[in-house]
């Protein structure tokens, strides 16, 4: 199995990097999901988003991704930004590859409902009417 590829940055994500991460000759399917900041949410228009996170945070996402490969034996890798975003930007990538395309989709889901879920990273929307608020608190 190749080793865990799951990072925590500050900085804009190498998106190759997480596809290179994950690509083998023996995978015919390789999927990649992108979250990326939107304009609005619940009806009001966001501006931009801040993300903070744990100082552990990058143990969580990397676990995350170590047991989702133990789990399926494929190659997964995911990458998480902080900091502040603009409207457009990746706060998430990630990718798993696989033979055949549905153990990919199903692979990436999985991982990307964890990743949400059980790594410590908390999102403020400031939102275009100049208000701010802390999601998932």
């Amino acid at each position: 199995m190749t080793e865990v590829f799951a990072r925590i940055t500050a900085e804009e994500i190498d998106e190759v990097a997480v596809r290179t991460a994950v690509d083998a000759p023996e995978c015919g399917a390789l999927v990649m999901f992108h979250g990326i900041v939107r304009d609005h949410d619940g009806g009001r228009g966001v501006a931009a988003l801040d993300y903070r996170s744990h100082p552990e945070a990058e143990r969580f996402i990397a676990e995350c991704v170590a047991s989702e490969q133990a789990r399926t034996g494929l190659r997964l890798a995911a990458v998480h930004r902080v900091g502040e975003l603009r409207i457009g930007d990746a706060a998430l990538v990630a990718a798993a590859s696989a033979a055949h395309r549905g153990e990919a989709f199903e692979a990436i889901e999985r991982l990307v409902e964890r990743i949400k879920h059980e790594v410590p990273i908390w999102k403020r929307q400031h939102f275009a009417d100049g208000v701010s608020e802390w999601v998932g608190l």
